[in-house]
């Protein structure tokens, strides 16, 4: 058969708000222009983010039900230890209440002042967490990483040769472990392949740098090595991710969003002096360390979680969601990152906009304007979440100008997907009346958030 079907049915559903341009504006106008000020009850479809915004299953509110609120020892967690090994194969499994808990309990005992955390791309906590200790964050992705309309398999990659050249850069006592995030998040959901997560190790071991994965999405970027890299068409999910973290000496996860649950996340490392170090900071910062901040029946829905989301079929269906729009918007024009990856389709702001220059925010306009013409939630990543200035107040731009729609898992609709490239197309086809914008108030870390914005006057 064709037709991608979704590989579950609905049982319990929930209503969501449809409102009319008017009010729309009214709601942007009060939240400054940011969407992350938007209250949920005015937004009709939300892909601000697929973490945390997960339907769990029926097995998983049986977990909550039935978990065990034990401070310590609490069998919910020895089932959501048992989970996660089975997946990772790592002896030391420490929870934490999401994934950027995890960062700033790692990266308080590793990062520092004169640090360098290498990544493929780091994303927007990671490296806030890592900044903050005052360590610097560097993103080395493939100049092909970096180019939205070029369609190659695994544009996630790390670049090795530049990972060989910052490490004899910097040095390697400066460098105490280099950071890979599968999928590539901020390089537009891109998968990375079995072959660059092993050339990374293999050259990190002749430093002796340890490697941490980023595994948010490794399930996703699993299933992209499946369908993807010769060898692995016979493997199963979870074959295909031991192998993965058996190249790794550690993994942090924001498990809110591969975890399939509304919260939590962990550390897990083979270096048991490091464990003790970790346990230590949770047990004074998020909780023990049999619940790491988390109530014990939220470990019981991760559990189910982690069996859950290696089936095939719910992943081809994950996948193929993403897909479907994406199609949708090539279709009809509209410049998008491709190929699709693996939990949002990405707009490429430069060629959406480009009568917008970076210092003025395209991708702000543009996630502002598609909220007006469907009350639909997004996020911008670029210049706003990563732009900087220099030394004489010059804008920085990164690489990329990005829009992120990310799809919430078994969440909607093809109905849902439907309507949200209709308004993304409306938008598109009256681009040229999009306008630039400013900022007006910003934080000291992680910017867009909290910042505040206004239009540029019109000439």
């Amino acid at each position: 058969m064709k037709t991608l079907i979704e590989p579950f049915k609905i049982k319990s559903v929930e209503s969501i708000p449809i409102t009319n341009a008017a009010d729309r504006e009214k709601f942007l106008i009060n939240s400054f222009y940011n969407p992350f000020f938007l209250r949920s009850e005015h937004i009709t479809i939300d892909m601000l983010t697929d973490s945390g915004t997960t339907a769990m299953s029926a097995k998983q509110w049986a977990g909550i039900i039935d978990g065990d609120e034990a401070y310590a020892g609490s069998r919910s967690y020895y089932k959501f230890e048992d989970a996660v090994r089975d997946i990772t194969g790592f002896d030391h499994i420490i929870p934490t209440h999401q994934g950027r808990a995890a960062e700033r309990i790692l990266f308080s005992i590793l990062g520092g002042e004169h640090k360098v955390i290498p990544n493929n791309t780091h994303f927007d906590t990671t490296r806030g967490n890592i900044e903050f200790t005052k360590a610097t964050a560097i993103d080395l992705p493939t100049d092909i990483g970096i180019k939205p309309d070029v369609i190659a398999d695994f544009k996630g990659n790390m670049d090795i040769d530049k990972l060989r050249e910052a490490i004899e850069r910097v040095g390697r006592k400066s460098i105490p472990l280099c950071m890979l995030t599968i999928t590539n998040n901020s390089g537009g959901g891109q998968p990375v392949s079995m072959q660059n997560i092993r050339e990374t190790k293999q050259l990190l071991n002749e430093y002796g740098i340890p490697l941490f994965l980023d595994s948010c999405r490794f399930a996703e970027n699993a299933y992209f090595i499946k369908i993807r890299e010769k060898g692995y068409e016979n493997k199963s999910i979870k074959e295909i991710c031991r192998e993965m973290f058996s190249y790794a000496d550690g993994t942090t996860m924001s498990a809110k969003k591969d975890g399939l649950s509304n919260t939590g996340g962990f550390i897990a490392t083979n270096n048991e002096r490091l464990a003790e170090k970790i346990k230590t900071i949770l047990i004074i910062t998020e909780g023990f360390i049999t619940y790491g901040g988390l109530a014990r029946r939220d470990l019981e829905a991760l559990a189910q979680g982690f069996k859950e989301v290696v089936d095939e079929n719910y992943l081809k269906y994950r996948i193929g969601q993403v897909q479907y729009l994406g199609d949708k918007l090539l279709a009809a024009g509209v410049p998008l990152l491709v190929p699709t990856g693996g939990h949002a389709i990405y707009l490429d702001a430069k060629r959406f906009a480009p009568h917008i220059r970076p210092e003025f925010f395209p991708g702000q306009s543009i996630a502002n304007e598609v909220y007006k013409a469907g009350g639909i939630r997004s996020v911008e990543i670029g210049s706003v979440m990563f732009g900087r200035k220099d030394e004489f107040g010059r804008h920085i731009a990164p690489p990329m100008e990005l829009v992120r729609f990310a799809v919430p898992r078994r969440v909607y609709t093809k109905s849902h997907i439907d309507y949200v490239a209709e308004a993304i197309i409306e938008v598109y086809e009256s681009r040229e009346k999009l306008r630039g914008m400013k900022i007006v108030w910003e934080a000291e870390f992680l910017r867009h958030f909290t910042a505040k914005f206004e239009y540029l006057q019109q000439k």
